[in-house]
């Protein structure tokens, strides 16, 4: 299909034009006309890229791309080379940030749902980015700890007494340990997403809601191969999803 086209179906897709956010959310870099074969991956790292290059790929669709809101735009140092990657490999970048979060059944909080037994009943917070229902079976913090472990592949860290039951939970992928007090609110026993700072330790032990950072990049890697998949069923694409480990 034409790079155009697959742009038009990922807009609409994902409806890019109603969700505020601070990148620029579809094609980033234009490449070769014309996409047969396609690589997902999490972030536009220069071994994703390389990776991409080496499989064949006509374009490269990930979570992670390009041209954030604050950010140097020079193309220099390490955004010099990934740009140059890319335009001589004939690659075309698609990203999509909060829109690939936010869809209900190909986005990343639903698709970290459905891997952890979590039954969507609503949304909240900043456009209703946080997610929350019940356990499909409830358990401790302790048992949801090593469920999260065995699913994602990853060691969370859990704060909270380990035998806490939790029957409903909250989650956000990604960097959202902003939204832990939305969370709060929602009257949940535990809180999932990626990263944790400092405050949000004291804040789970104080409010007895229990807090599980379970990895930004291991929260985030369901969503872009949902989407790689959809793109595969319903126009014939070739798809890949590459996983370049992030420990973060």
């Amino acid at each position: 299909m034409h790079r155009d086209e697959l742009a038009r179906h990922l807009d609409e897709l994902l409806e890019v034009a109603r969700i505020r956010d601070y990148c620029p959310n579809g094609l980033q870099v234009e490449g070769r006309p014309e996409v047969a074969r396609i690589v997902t991956g999490v972030t536009a790292s220069v071994a994703l890229i390389d990776r991409a290059a080496a499989a064949g790929a006509d374009a490269l669709l990930v979570h992670h791309g390009y041209f954030w809101k604050g950010e140097d735009p020079r193309l220099v140092g390490p955004r010099k080379r990934r740009i140059e990657r890319l335009l001589a490999a004939g690659l075309s970048l698609y990203a999509y940030h909060l829109p690939l979060d936010l869809h209900p059944e190909l986005g990343n909080n639903a698709q970290l749902a459905a891997r952890l037994g979590l039954a969507t009943e609503g949304r909240a917070g900043e456009q209703e980015l946080v997610a929350y229902g019940a356990l499909d079976a409830p358990t401790d913090l302790a048992g949801f700890a090593g469920r999260v472990k065995a699913r994602l592949g990853r060691e969370p860290l859990a704060i909270g007494e380990p035998g806490r039951p939790v029957a409903r939970a909250a989650w956000c992928t990604g960097a959202a340990q902003g939204f832990f007090e939305t969370a709060i609110a929602l009257g949940v026993d535990v809180y999932v997403t990626g990263e944790i700072s400092e405050q949000h330790v004291h804040l789970a032990r104080e409010s007895g809601v229990a807090f599980v950072a379970a990895g930004h990049h291991a929260t985030e890697r369901f969503g872009v191969q949902a989407l790689g998949e959809h793109l595969a069923r319903t126009f014939g694409l070739a798809h890949a999803f590459v996983d370049i480990d992030n420990p973060v």
